[in-house]
Formats: C-alpha cells, structure tokens, sequence
C-alpha cells in the first residue's frame, strides 16, 4: 500500500513537472507565433482593436515594403557577410588553441583559461569607446572589418573553452596511435580529431554565429553608412519621427529570427552534445 501511493505521488510530481514545462514552452513560443502572424497581416489590421490573433486575410506586403522601401535585402548581405566570416575565423582559431590546450603539453593552460574567461565577461558598452577610437585611426569606421575584428574577439574566448573541453573528452588512443604513424600534429588535428569533435564545432559555430547575427550596439555605432549596415540595426533604423511601421518590422523580424530558429531545432541534439561535453569536461 505505501508503495502504491509512493508511486502515485511521483507520478503526480512527474505530470506536474510536465504541465508547467509545457506552460513554459507556450510562453516563450507565445512572442514568436505573435511575430509571424503580425508579419503576415496587412498594415490595415496591424493594429486593428480588437486584436486579430490568425491573420485575415494573409498578406505578403509587409515583406514587399520591407524589401523594396528599406534595402533590407543589403542589410541581409551585410549581416551574412559579417557573421559567415567572423564565425570562419572563431573557428579556425579557436580549433588551433583548443587544441594546443587540451591536447598538447603546455605550461600556463588554466592561466590562459582564467584570462579567457575574465575576458568573456566584459560588456560591450564598457570597451564600444575605445574600440571606435582604435577603428577611427586605422580608418576601419563604415567597413565589414570594422565589424568582423570585434566579433571575433569577443566571441572566440567561449569557442576555446568549448572545443578545449571537447577535445579533452576524445580518447587519447586515436592520437596515440597517429603519432606512432608519423602524423604531424596538424595533421592529426585534422584527419583524427576534428571527425569526432564535430559536435562541439557546431556548438561553436552556431553560438558565434547567432551572436554575430544578432549583435546591436557595435553595429550601430561603428557602422554608420546604410551601405554596411546589418539586420538588427537596419530594422531599429525603419522608423521615423511620426510613424512606426510595426508590419514591417515585424516582417523583417520573420525574415532575420526564423531561419536561426529553424536551424537550431533542426540540429538541436549536436548543440546539447557540444555544450553537455564542454560544461562536464575540464
């Protein structure tokens, strides 16, 4: 009998967990479904009182405005260029000391760790001025560099820790037997450790990337030409003194927030591998 109602009482803990993880999912997906639907309403019901909670009729000429009246198409090159190349180079780097720090025998490790970590931890409004000043005397303002150098500095002290800890959980075997070979270690970074760190690339790769996509404060201050503007900044900019296009925005929105989303579900799994490995891992 104790057992039974033992029982019974976890499953009340169990479906009661289960209701309030399914309240917070609803609550969180509430503002995305709020976005896409308002994106696809006319201008004319945008606003309408009552609030239309299905868009009726659906309506593409939000997305037709935005792209036609605000060059957001450029602001969608400028972000891919921006965030594809600043990504490139975290990865790169941040494969090459990950490496050497988990792999190889170095003296110093944890202090460059804990001087990486210290770095992780600056806000961009604290260093926004004197990087602006750095940019002006290299003649850097209004440019993909001006963008590009800062990013991957801020965001290639997380990608070292991720794939250092990564690479510390491959068996040292593999290597082993590699170097007994005669393979260099570039080459076995290459050809042994990076086919089973794959996980904790694309962690890296998609953290710096979303990062990168979605950075504002940077953006807006040292890339002042339209010409070099990306998605966040240019859709801040779609409003004037009198009015705000909120159809607009809310299309643009769609068009920057949707495909992330989309591809962080889809490979969802290989994330939670990368940061599962990286947080146990040290």
């Amino acid at each position: 009998m104790m057992r039974h109602r033992s029982r019974h009482g976890w499953h009340r803990v169990i479906n009661g967990v289960n209701a309030a993880t399914l309240l917070v999912v609803l609550f969180t997906a509430l503002p995305l479904y709020w976005l896409i639907a308002t994106a696809f309403k006319t201008p004319a019901n945008v606003g309408a009182t009552p609030p239309q909670y299905f868009p009726h009729p659906v309506s593409t000429e939000n997305f037709s405005v935005a792209f036609s009246q605000y060059t957001f198409g450029r602001y969608i090159v400028n972000s891919i260029i921006v965030a594809v190349v600043a990504t490139a180079l975290v990865l790169v780097l941040g494969t090459l000391a990950g490496y050497a720090m988990g792999r190889l025998p170095m003296r110093g490790t944890f202090t460059v760790l804990v001087l990486l970590l210290m770095i992780s931890v600056f806000q961009e409004i604290a260093v926004v001025v004197p990087l602006y000043v750095l940019l002006r005397d290299f003649s850097w303002l209004n440019s993909y560099q001006a963008l590009i150098i800062p990013y991957t500095a801020f965001f290639l002290p997380f990608a070292i820790w991720i794939l250092r800890n990564y690479f510390l959980a491959i068996p040292h075997e593999m290597e082993e037997s590699a170097r007994i070979d005669g393979a260099s270690p570039i080459r076995t970074l290459w050809s042994i450790i990076l086919p089973q760190a794959w996980p904790g690339l694309f962690t890296a790769g998609i953290f710096t990337f979303t990062a990168c996509w979605t950075e504002f404060l940077m953006a807006l201050s040292f890339n002042t030409d339209n010409n070099f503007r990306t998605i966040p900044v240019g859709i801040a900019l779609f409003g004037s003194q009198f009015t705000v296009p909120y159809g607009t925005i809310f299309a643009a929105s769609v068009v920057a927030v949707v495909p992330i989303a989309i591809l962080v579900f889809i490979f969802r799994r290989s994330v939670v591998s990368g940061l599962t490995a990286g947080a146990v891992k040290g």
